[in-house]
């Protein structure tokens, strides 16, 4: 009896993994339809594609790498979830950021694709892969607060 149980309990939780494991990938498969690369993002551009292009990186991300990409606005990622409003819904709209795996891009796409944002897509490789590319950036020389951030983001 007491095998059974094992058996039983075993099978659960690999069917629970099986489960979340799938799930997962269906998110990043969603996701990955959400995003757009350096290439692309600068062909819309030089084709005067009308959208606007938001840096969502931390404070310290643009402390250590004060450049943004020309015509993009800063928004820090608070700002954006606290009131999505900034972003308009009739545009389309690129996210990027500086983060390994672009997490912040991420969170702030997932959460905009949450309230119903359909036009918002994430920098692929964020601003690195736009620089690599040897696509154009200039400094930022707007000030910015060095604050404790109180969400996840």
């Amino acid at each position: 009896m007491e095998t059974l149980t094992f058996a039983t309990i075993a099978a659960s939780i690999f069917g629970l993994l099986v489960f979340l494991w799938m799930r997962r990938g269906k998110d990043r498969d969603d996701l990955e339809r959400h995003s757009i690369t350096a290439e692309a993002l600068y062909s819309l551009i030089t084709a005067k594609q009308e959208l606007v292009i938001f840096d969502v990186r931390q404070p310290l991300d643009l402390l250590a790498y004060p450049e943004i990409i020309p015509s993009a606005k800063r928004i820090p990622p608070d700002e954006v979830l606290a009131m999505p409003s900034l972003i308009p819904r009739e545009m389309y709209a690129v996210v990027y950021c500086t983060c390994p795996s672009d997490k912040t891009s991420r969170i702030v796409l997932r959460q905009l694709l949450d309230l119903r944002f359909l036009r918002v897509k994430f920098l692929k490789g964020g601003l690195e892969a736009w620089k690599t590319n040897g696509y154009p950036v200039e400094p930022y020389k707007e000030s910015f607060h060095l604050y404790a951030s109180t969400s996840k983001v």
